[in-house]
């Protein structure tokens, strides 16, 4: 059930629309449907960008999974791996990607994530890598639910040993994913939106919209007030301890779309 203080999408004030920046958005099951990024959130992504408003993706993807992303939309980049990597389109240099880490250090977490994978993999029954791994850098995916399947205990032991191996863990709607490292979600945002617009997302979190639909969209939904689900964020409602504070009508890409309507709207008034 969704929490009183959670308003219904519609409900939002349109002078607070025509304040916002920027847009920051999750990927997987918020601006996909069935895994599919469809043309209608596509062509939202578009209008939001010609209207003046960048859209960041902000996601629990890998590096590789994320670059045909950047290249075939008009998202202003893709932070990738939960605040590892960055990636957008720099002018003449084609696709740049920036790192959270240093080389050094990437390199020394790639022998310690390969030991926690292993780990996972021995200590809980059922455990597969996400199919998108060969495409990861800085952190490891264990599937429960985008090809495979984990029920809720599963899914805690996961984060369970992660934890007990030294690394963040964090649930999305698809994959758990571990990594070593202080970087989140939103340490990413706030650097690729300083580098490549000179903004600050702290000093202006009020003029900026967050959508998201799980759990590890929480960091994003407490530290930007104009926050919101998604409709299938329902889905996660027995774990969610920090709401946003509102939910679409629409689930998913349509939810996104939705989402894109209103700014538009309010912008064109």
């Amino acid at each position: 059930m969704i929490p009183s203080h959670v308003q219904p999408w519609q409900r939002c004030d349109p002078s607070l629309l025509r304040r916002v920046c920027g847009v920051l958005t999750d990927i997987d099951d918020t601006l996909t449907t069935e895994g599919t990024l469809t043309m209608g959130a596509v062509a939202a992504i578009s209008a939001l960008r010609e209207s003046g408003l960048p859209v960041i993706a902000v996601t629990g993807r890998p590096m590789g999974w994320s670059i045909p992303v950047v290249e075939q939309t008009a998202l202003s980049a893709v932070v990738a791996e939960n605040g590892a990597v960055a990636l957008h389109r720099d002018g003449a240099r084609g696709l740049a990607v920036d790192y959270a880490q240093d080389e050094g250090t990437r390199e020394r977490n790639a022998v310690r994530l390969r030991d926690a994978a292993a780990r996972v993999l021995a200590e809980v029954p059922g455990a597969t890598l996400a199919r998108d791994s060969p495409g990861r850098v800085t952190d490891i995916a264990i599937d429960h639910a985008e090809h495979a399947h984990l029920d809720a205990a599963a899914i805690a032991c996961v984060v369970d040993v992660m934890h007990g191996a030294g690394m963040h863990a964090t649930v999305s709607s698809i994959h758990v994913n571990g990594w070593f490292g202080d970087h989140t979600k939103h340490t990413g945002a706030r650097w690729i939106v300083r580098r490549l617009l000179g903004r600050d997302i702290d000093a202006e979190a009020g003029r900026w919209l967050y959508v998201g639909d799980s759990t590890n969209d929480e960091p994003m939904f407490a530290a930007f007030p104009l926050s919101v689900g998604v409709a299938n964020i329902v889905e996660f409602a027995d774990r969610l301890r920090v709401w946003p504070a509102y939910v679409t009508q629409l689930d998913r890409g349509r939810g996104f779309v939705e989402i894109a309507e209103s700014l538009l709207a309010a912008r064109a008034a």
